[in-house]
């Protein structure tokens, strides 16, 4: 029974859930399975323990009459019970649907409806207060289940709401009453069951929901655990929001497969504390994390003293030789290898010790392009961070850098199971059984995103001769300026945001006669510069209009330009007033730039740039946390780049 068990593993014919009673079979409470941070101690939960917390919480939400075929969401944070109530709901055949924990009430409405959810789990008063805001228009949710209770005493007599705690005694009391349910149910599901489902980016419009199977997500985790030599108990830190693929690839797939270990810190402030503590073997993060780290270093350094400035420079000087000749294949001298080692000791190893990074073997980063600058940037320094590529529909990262081949500008090469070829049109096809299942409940679009067996990823590219894929942009972003030359936005904003000084940048140009940028300032770094020169300022539309503000971002722009052909070049730009805000709909809930949203809601001030225009007058709106809509009225310059 246990032979033709593991058949099935291997052949991928098994769900999550039985793959985690597997994992309990062979486990036992011999490896850690997950492990928790709370209040500063470390708290496990071995694979007997995983797999009990799992079956009472399918009981738990059986006794609220869960059935197969459901959908339920989940607005929560990454502790393990996102992991039991997922599997849970796997077990009674459910689909799940995770959501932001950003999300105002209205986007929560919107899917909760949208899938028909009759159980909704939330994380905190937080999550519930939203929901309570807008039960009215939830006739079809019957209960919401939350999983912390501070600050929730006066909330328990609502018949509406349970906590995750009572709904694992009910679970407890249906075992009594339904002994071997859970096993059959879990015995029932099969392969190409959908397990979860994912909302797309939604960049250009309503988001879509990728609806993943079983069979989906283990031949994904099959392939990384294959390519990466996963062990079992080696450690993965979960940060990812658990609606974006890359923890749902990784929680849902790789560490049942392979038997790793999921660490949850304990905030997102500890994170980097908590990478001290547990040594993760690798991670995968957006590029905005690298983005951020790599700006607060640069400032760092650009605050210490002489000394510890010139040995930073010095190191990074060697660092960034030695990478370039290894992508080239050129021999490295003697002597520069000696000089390498040397600031391993004096600069690398202990920056990579600060930022708790010194025990990865594999950084990835993913989710949207990153400047070729950081990659190198922290190669250079020791750690080994690698560009890789993939999307919702693919079913998570599909292609990856190899080690002894590592290339800044590209994307690496296809897993192992992995096929990718480029069409006509420069667009990326990719076929793998772990691409999506289709669309949920649109026939049309899961038509339209195949071809004959490929999956289109709306992305255009095209395969080096060494045989590694290199992203150009997405296909629908590429614009012509007047000349008809063609440019890919993307790669010049992933510049522009190499700099500590720049947090988000939106170019321009679709056929007009030069390329302009609408610049957000980072309010930190740029706030620490201003605080030093003894610069005066209030609010962050305050900073980002100061003359010498300006200037700053106006040398930082220079130096991208040096980089840039001269049809890429940035002739003009203007720095807006406002951060660029999910919750003003500028921005997807995962960072990315609805960019036909944003030249609508600014064209004024684009139009200026075109205009030979010195300034604009501006009157804008302003979403508060509280949900108030403020005005503001505000002048801002257009800067020349010479």
């Amino acid at each position: 029974m246990y032979t033709e068990q593991q058949n099935k593993i291997q052949n991928n014919t098994v769900t999550l859930p039985q793959l985690l009673m597997n994992n309990a079979a062979l486990y036992g409470d011999t490896k850690t399975a997950i492990r928790e941070k709370a209040y500063g101690i470390w708290q496990k939960y071995n694979w007997v323990e995983y797999c009990r917390y799992m079956q009472i919480t399918a009981a738990g939400f059986a006794s609220l009459n869960l059935r197969r075929g459901e959908n339920i969401c989940m607005v929560v944070h990454n502790h393990p019970e996102w992991l039991f109530s997922e599997l849970a709901a796997h077990a009674l055949g459910a689909t799940t649907l995770n959501l932001f924990t950003s999300s105002i009430p209205d986007e929560l409405v919107f899917s909760i409806k949208r899938i028909n959810s009759p159980v909704v789990v939330v994380q905190d008063q937080e999550q519930v207060d939203k929901l309570l805001e807008v039960k009215d228009k939830l006739p079809q949710t019957k209960k919401v289940v939350y999983i912390d209770p501070t600050g929730m005493t006066s909330y328990e007599d609502d018949p509406w709401l349970i906590s995750y705690a009572r709904l694992l005694e009910e679970g407890e009391k249906f075992i009594k009453e339904h002994p071997g349910f859970i096993e059959e149910e879990i015995n029932k599901g099969r392969q190409d069951d959908i397990a979860v489902m994912i909302q797309t980016s939604g960049t250009t419009g309503v988001p879509k929901l990728a609806m993943l199977s079983h069979r989906n997500l283990t031949a994904m985790a099959d392939q990384w655990t294959q390519e990466t030599k996963i062990k079992p108990e080696e450690n993965w830190l979960s940060m990812s929001p658990p609606a974006w693929i890359v923890d749902q690839m990784w929680g849902m797939g790789v560490a049942l497969k392979s038997g790793m270990c999921m660490n949850f810190p304990e905030t997102a402030e500890t994170v980097l504390e908590d990478f001290r503590d547990i040594g993760p073997a690798m991670i995968i993060t957006s590029s905005r994390f690298w983005e951020d780290m790599a700006s607060r270093i640069r400032v760092k350094v650009s605050d210490a003293g002489w000394l510890k400035k010139k040995l930073f420079y010095l190191g990074e000087s060697i660092g960034k030789t030695i990478v370039e000749k290894q992508s080239h294949k050129e021999p490295i001298p003697r002597s520069l290898n000696v000089l390498y080692k040397i600031m391993s000791v004096l600069v690398y190893r202990p920056l990579l010790d600060r930022l708790g990074c010194s025990r990865f073997h594999s950084a990835f980063t993913g989710g949207h392009p990153i400047s070729p600058d950081v990659i190198l940037f922290f190669r250079a320094v020791g750690l080994n961070l690698k560009q890789c590529y993939g999307l919702t529909e693919s079913g998570g990262i599909f292609q990856i850098q190899p080690d002894n081949e590592v290339k800044l500008e590209t994307v690496g090469k296809p897993l192992s199971l992995t096929q990718v070829k480029i069409a006509e049109d420069q667009e990326v096809l990719v076929k793998s059984e772990a691409n999506f299942s289709g669309y949920y409940n649109d026939y049309q679009s899961t038509q339209g995103a195949f071809e004959n067996g490929w999956l289109k990823t709306g992305d255009a590219g095209y395969i080096d001769n060494d045989g590694h894929l290199l992203i150009i942009g997405r296909k629908e972003d590429i614009i012509r300026n007047k000349s008809g030359d063609a440019f890919s936005p993307d790669f010049i904003e992933t510049r522009l945001k190499f700099s500590p000084y720049i947090k988000e940048a939106v170019t321009f140009g679709e056929a007009r006669p030069y390329i302009t940028a609408m610049i957000n300032i980072d309010m930190d770094n740029v706030g620490n510069w201003a605080e030093d020169r003894m610069i005066p300022y209030t609010t962050y539309m305050d900073l980002s209009q100061q003359t010498a503000v300006e200037e700053l971002i106006l040398k930082e722009v220079i130096q991208v330009n040096e980089q840039l052909p001269e049809v890429m070049k940035i002739k003009k730009f203007v720095l807006l007033y406002k951060l660029l805000d999910a919750d003003d709909e500028e921005l997807t809930r995962t960072g990315k730039v609805r960019r036909r949203f944003v030249y609508g809601l600014y064209l004024k001030i684009i139009e200026a740039m075109y205009q030979n225009q010195k300034n604009v007058e501006v009157t804008g709106k302003v979403k508060y946390r509280d949900g108030r809509i403020g005005e503001i009225e505000t002048t801002i310059n257009v800067i020349n780049v010479s």
